[in-house]
């Protein structure tokens, strides 16, 4: 590193970024509820010295657009960018999301959801890994360059969006808000690995008919429990076959790269009363330059197909839908600018090349790339399987490499004065 680089890793302030990221676990944001934390960043980066842009989400306008899905109806949202730099020289996105999933049942957790906790080096907390640590790294790397009196060339813009959890308005909302650059990183959970490409997600709902009869009569009714088993299995024999032999080296290495998950399911209205309908719902892996229409038909007549064997289902066929969050895939180059600029500062901070790999979930990368045409990457501190869990945590170790990467980063793709 040049004695610029080494000024500015000299000003990363790490005991200040632990103890804002337990600060902001402690401002719930659940989808629908961001409000508070959007407002807390913002003053955050006008500490810092960021010019901050903050505006109101017109989700009528973005219901229009055909890359928008929600989960979450949402009264008011904010969009919240920070900005620095000349604009001389490249420009640069840091991008990540406020919002959290529910913490559950509070007696699994052993320390606090909304309280971010520092123990066994490690941040615990709902959030505390998916993403609000990725984004202190982004705010405190921008702080590191600004507390250096480092002036970067090109612009640097730090975003916090919402909703990415229910299907990425806030970061459709940047897009469409005008927020372009020449290359952007997403701070998601990778384990530190650099990722060029994500998998998409597909949500998806089933409806299963049966006909109703007391349960003491139950054979003369049509059970939509027992329905549905016929149905299940052929989704997962579905999965099976779509995960066999996969070749993309970017997503070779994960056992099941395309998972396709039931997660919800909801039967019957009564305990002595034969079902007479059931709902089920779930997500559907889809690979990188999968065409989406394609992929939700090999759904819909996988259940088709499941149907036309059984004598009642063949009669009252299942209902196939397609609701909330769809998550497209995208990827960029294995080679572009940013994914060497990025592994090279990894390299330099870590003295370890950083591993290339595709991320199986979706993320709101597809929004940047394909709706905002940014050349984006996935890059950020922990393991995403802590994710959405109890006592989710992420590494203090990770949140240092990955802030340092960061500011590196950013003084070599922009440039500096």
């Amino acid at each position: 590193m040049n004695d610029i680089e080494r000024r500015v890793a000299a000003a990363i302030d790490m005991d200040g970024m632990i103890d804002y990221l337990c600060q902001l676990v402690a401002v719930p944001s659940l989808g629908g509820d961001e409000t508070s934390a959007q407002e807390h960043v913002a003053a955050q980066m006008r500490r810092i010295g960021l010019d901050v842009d903050v505006w109101e989400l017109d989700f009528d306008a973005l219901s229009q657009h055909p890359a928008y899905c929600v989960e979450v109806d949402r009264a008011h949202g904010l969009g919240v960018v920070g900005s620095m730099g000349q604009g001389e020289g490249r420009s640069l996105i840091f991008n990540g999301h406020i919002d959290v999933v529910p913490a559950g049942d509070l007696g699994n957790w052993h320390y606090p959801p909304w309280q971010g906790t520092v123990a066994d080096g490690r941040v615990y907390g709902r959030g505390a890994l998916d993403m609000k640590g990725g984004l202190c790294c982004a705010l405190f790397a921008a702080k590191a360059i600004q507390d250096a009196g480092v002036k970067l060339k090109g612009k640097l813009m730090v975003q916090s969006v919402i909703g990415e959890e229910d299907g990425g308005v806030g970061a459709l909302a940047a897009v469409v808000q005008g927020y372009r650059a020449d290359a952007a990183v997403i701070m998601e959970p990778t384990e530190l690995m650099v990722a060029p490409a994500q998998a998409g997600a597909l949500n998806f709902r089933v409806v299963v008919p049966g006909f109703p009869a007391h349960g003491c009569f139950r054979q003369e009714g049509v059970s939509a429990i027992e329905k549905f088993i016929p149905i299940y299995q052929a989704l997962m024999a579905l999965e099976a076959k779509r995960n066999q032999g996969v070749t993309d080296p970017l997503f070779a290495g994960y056992r099941l790269p395309y998972a396709l998950t039931v997660g919800t399911l909801q039967a019957g209205n009564w305990a002595s009363t034969v079902a007479e309908t059931l709902s089920f719902e779930g997500r559907f892996g889809v690979a990188v330059n999968e065409d989406l229409d394609q992929a939700r038909r090999t759904l819909e007549q996988a259940v088709a197909q499941a149907a036309q064997a059984d004598a009642w289902l063949n009669q009252h066929p299942p209902q196939v839908s397609w609701w909330g969050g769809q998550f497209a895939p995208a990827s960029i180059p294995a080679d572009h600018p940013i994914v060497n600029s990025v592994n090279q500062a990894f390299t330099d901070i870590t003295g370890t090349p950083a591993k290339i790999q595709g991320m199986v979930y979706g993320a709101d990368m597809r929004l940047l790339v394909n709706e905002g045409g940014i050349p984006t990457l996935l890059f950020g501190p922990g393991d995403v399987r802590k994710a959405h869990q109890p006592d989710e945590h992420v590494p203090i170790a990770d949140l240092e490499a990955v802030t340092r990467t960061l500011a590196l980063t950013a003084l070599r793709f922009c440039g500096c004065e």
